[in-house]
């Protein structure tokens, strides 16, 4: 695989794995909208996804090591604050990773995979988030979550298995519906990101092994750590954004992002 394109694809997953724009859209188009280039496989797609990981736990750490400590007070069923956040976690991610366990076993994901869905789906879901975000913020701080919203919010994950959705998007989306403050909606929506990209990883993991593709560690470490870099300042920026504006910019992103697929459907179809 050429460097260019290791370079490119790390930078787009590290992008917009965690803005509001649908990292999976992004890496199923760049090999359709380049000539030349062929799918990157699922090594490269695993070594992208650990580098954005590894962003958000370091971004992240007071919460992280929260979400450790809350994991150690729970298999010692010891009552804490850290407990409730690590238990409120997992339970939001259950739901997404029951029905992508359907999607693999039906055979669904090549499906939704259309240049015309995506576009579709990245304009509904945009307007979605547009209207989400004029809700008024009422609840702010990770201590004043509760089982309702947590599910809910974990549950909209689900939804995002249809690229061009975005999971961090629809995260968002619900949580703000539910009246969450901006930084507070992209603070969860990242910390739902941890268990979901290990899960989704680990068994991506199993599936290449038992295929037996073959591994060039050097390209993923390349990809690894390039998203690792692009994803680390994509959260900085979307921290920052989210206390001085709206997620409107993206909402914006996402519209054009939608048109201009489903004008050049064709044309990256036939490609």
């Amino acid at each position: 695989m050429p460097l260019i394109q290791l370079i490119v694809l790390a930078i787009i997953q590290g992008i917009t794995e965690f803005l509001p724009i649908s990292s999976s859209a992004h890496l199923i188009l760049a090999p359709l909208a380049v000539d030349g280039w062929a799918d990157q496989g699922p090594l490269i797609d695993i070594a992208a996804h650990v580098g954005s990981l590894g962003a958000v736990l370091l971004y992240f750490r007071r919460e992280t090591a929260m979400l450790f400590r809350g994991g150690l007070d729970t298999v010692q069923f010891r009552a804490s604050d850290d407990r409730k956040l690590f238990l409120y976690i997992a339970g939001a991610t259950i739901p997404i990773l029951s029905l992508a366990a359907v999607f693999v076993l039906f055979d669904w994901t090549d499906a939704l995979r259309s240049p015309v869905v995506i576009g579709w789906v990245s304009i509904i879901f945009g307007i979605l988030l547009w209207h989400a975000d004029r809700a008024p913020a009422e609840k702010d701080g990770l201590d004043r979550i509760g089982w309702r919203e947590a599910m809910i919010i974990g549950a909209s994950q689900m939804v995002a298995l249809i690229p061009g959705v975005s999971r961090s998007g629809i995260t968002m989306t619900a949580a703000r519906y539910l009246g969450w403050t901006r930084p507070e909606a992209a603070r969860f929506s990242m910390l739902l990101a941890i268990p979901t990209i290990l899960a989704l990883g680990f068994f991506a993991g199993i599936s290449l092994i038992q295929d037996g593709a073959e591994a060039d560690m050097t390209s993923a470490a390349i990809v690894a750590f390039l998203s690792f870099l692009a994803a680390f300042a994509a959260i900085s920026f979307l921290m920052q954004l989210t206390q001085r504006m709206s997620f409107t910019p993206f909402v914006i992103y996402r519209i054009i992002f939608g048109i201009v697929l489903l004008v050049f459907a064709g044309q990256l179809m036939e490609g």
